[in-house]
């Protein structure tokens, strides 16, 4: 497909086109090089894939909201040097749109938040104490009410809060995870 051809070739990227445990295994040992900035597995069948790659993580699931004021501005959050959408895992028990809410609030030190409809998940991957964790995110629209004090939840290394204007928003983007552009993507898409 014309969007794979594009990365095919890239010097920071590996694409592979086979399905079999030494090719997860070549891909998972790939991304962790510094070089690396992305990684392309393209299988005829996704559900194949993702049963091949889901299991050689641990899989930790996460909510997180994209969350609008009255004025239509962005919440950023600045988390060890890089802008940010609240976000957190799940505790047991609890529901993904409970999480997102609740994460949202923690971290933000908002009261006033409203969830909305699901916006995507992300996924990405990294090294905890040599144990490979795969991260999936489930992220949700949600409004803010009032112009409630902004708290930056500390203990969870957050230096900054701020409302971002819409046309504001590319700048911040420059110095983020490619999971906020993609999370920022889906909410344009969307309206």
């Amino acid at each position: 497909t014309p969007e794979v051809e594009q990365y095919k070739h890239h010097d920071d990227a590996v694409y592979i086109d086979e399905l079999s445990a030494p090719a997860v295994n070549s891909m998972i040992y790939e991304m962790q090089l510094e070089k690396v900035h992305a990684g392309i597995f393209f299988a005829a069948d996704i559900n194949a894939l993702r049963h091949a790659f889901w299991k050689k993580f641990h899989v930790i699931l996460a909510g997180g909201g994209l969350v609008v004021n009255e004025s239509g501005d962005y919440l950023m959050i600045f988390r060890r040097g890089k802008w940010d959408l609240p976000k957190g895992k799940l505790d047991p028990g609890e529901t993904i749109e409970a999480c997102a809410l609740r994460e949202v609030q923690e971290e933000t030190g908002l009261g006033q938040v409203t969830l909305g409809d699901k916006l995507l998940e992300t996924y990405h991957t990294y090294n905890e104490n040599g144990k490979f964790i795969l991260k999936e995110s489930h992220w949700y629209n949600m409004i803010a009410y009032g112009k409630e004090p902004l708290v930056p939840q500390t203990e969870e290394q957050i230096t900054d809060i701020r409302w971002v204007q819409k046309g504001a928003i590319a700048a911040l983007l420059k110095n983020t995870f490619p999971s906020v552009v993609d999370v920022i993507a889906a909410k344009k898409a969307s309206l």
